[in-house]
């Protein structure tokens, strides 16, 4: 080995530097992406954690309450309505009843709209049983709301809710999940589906399509800090990427390079944000599913769907590195099986996939 070699500063990075090391001689379940890295910060039984994001954020909540972390759940829903009633109208899905949220210009539009700093000028979406749905949130009331004034109620006691979240949470575990989007011409609104798929009616003079780029995001997420920074100045940020991939695309472009570009700018945004501010850490759950060489037993049939067997290894990965001394002990003491209980989330996107499948077999039978 010569002088220059010996010299050569990749001699003295650590094990989890080498890929040979850190992915290739291990089994693809045991590949840890934090493994050799400490969490900038620590969450116990006791940290107040509140979850936000795309539809993979409901596995991360399920799984906090299934091993008795504190998970925050702002709207509890009304004590009249029985426990399978408030699951069934989403009282504890979320931690308050925002829905998906699936681009950072989503969550900085709901933190603005909670402290009155914006106020969308489209209110309400009529359904054709002449009942009225929360264009940002269209899937958090079966059957929507049956007047206008109800909804208007509902919606101020929800902001009310998230406002007291912000403010008293220890720490949000954001998931981000989308780059693009459909936004109002008139005001800017992001809504979580394009409206008209299969809520609300599509008119283009309305409605446009964006896909939001890095530095946006970075703009987005760092405005939105600033806000909670005012809020809440304890509090911290753990950022994560859905896994999952694009249900469809409205770029010009197969649905697999975009999926592949969309997740690549959540990652890189991520990743410029959590290099600004101390107290954002970023967890990659995106990576352990995506890049662990386990596709065949972490995705479903359709290849798109995550399985139990990939919520374990993310959950699991995420517990030791940012609750390294907590015992995970489960609530329910009737489970035996190793994993938390798996849930089905919640998804706004598979609305559109619903809608997409309607119209095709309506166009079938025509």
């Amino acid at each position: 080995m010569s002088e220059n070699t010996e010299k050569c500063p990749y001699h003295f990075v650590a094990p989890t530097a080498r890929w040979r090391h850190a992915v290739a001689e291990l089994p693809a379940h045991e590949i840890d992406p934090h493994s050799g890295e400490t969490a900038p910060f620590h969450i116990t039984s006791q940290t107040k954690i509140m979850t936000a994001g795309s539809c993979f954020a409901q596995h991360l909540s399920n799984a906090l309450l299934h091993y008795g972390f504190d998970y925050v759940n702002a709207e509890p829903g009304p004590s009249w309505l029985t426990t399978e009633e408030r699951k069934g109208y989403n009282y504890g899905t979320f931690s308050a009843r925002y829905g998906n949220i699936y681009t950072p210009r989503q969550l900085l539009q709901l933190a603005q709209r909670s402290l009155n700093l914006f106020e969308p000028q489209e209110s309400a979406w009529a359904t054709t049983e002449a009942n009225f749905l929360d264009p940002f949130r269209p899937n958090i009331q079966p059957r929507g709301f049956s007047s206008v004034a109800e909804l208007s109620a509902d919606r101020a006691s929800h902001l009310q809710a998230v406002k007291d979240l912000l403010q008293n949470m220890d720490v949000l575990i954001f998931t981000l999940g989308l780059t693009e989007s459909w936004l109002s011409k008139v005001d800017g609104a992001v809504f979580p589906l394009c409206p008209g798929c299969p809520h609300g009616t599509f008119d283009s003079n309305q409605y446009e399509f964006h896909n939001f780029n890095v530095q946006e995001m970075v703009d987005d997420l760092s405005q939105f800090l600033k806000l909670l920074a005012e809020l809440n100045p304890s509090a911290k940020v753990i950022l994560t990427v859905s896994p999952v991939p694009l249900i469809a695309t409205m770029e010009k472009k197969h649905v697999l390079p975009a999926t592949v570009a969309s997740k690549s700018a959540l990652r890189a945004a991520a990743d410029e944000i959590c290099r600004k501010h101390a107290n954002v850490a970023y967890f990659a759950s995106y990576e352990i599913v995506q890049h662990t060489f386990m596709a065949h037993e972490y995705f479903a049939a359709d290849r798109r769907s995550v399985t139990p067997d990939a919520v374990d290894h993310v959950m699991q990965t995420f517990f030791r590195f940012f609750a390294p001394q907590e015992k995970l002990i489960k609530r329910d003491p009737h489970a035996t099986h190793s994993q938390p209980i798996f849930v089905n989330p919640i998804c706004d996107e598979e609305q559109l996939a619903a809608a997409l499948g309607q119209a095709r077999t309506a166009k079938s039978e025509g």
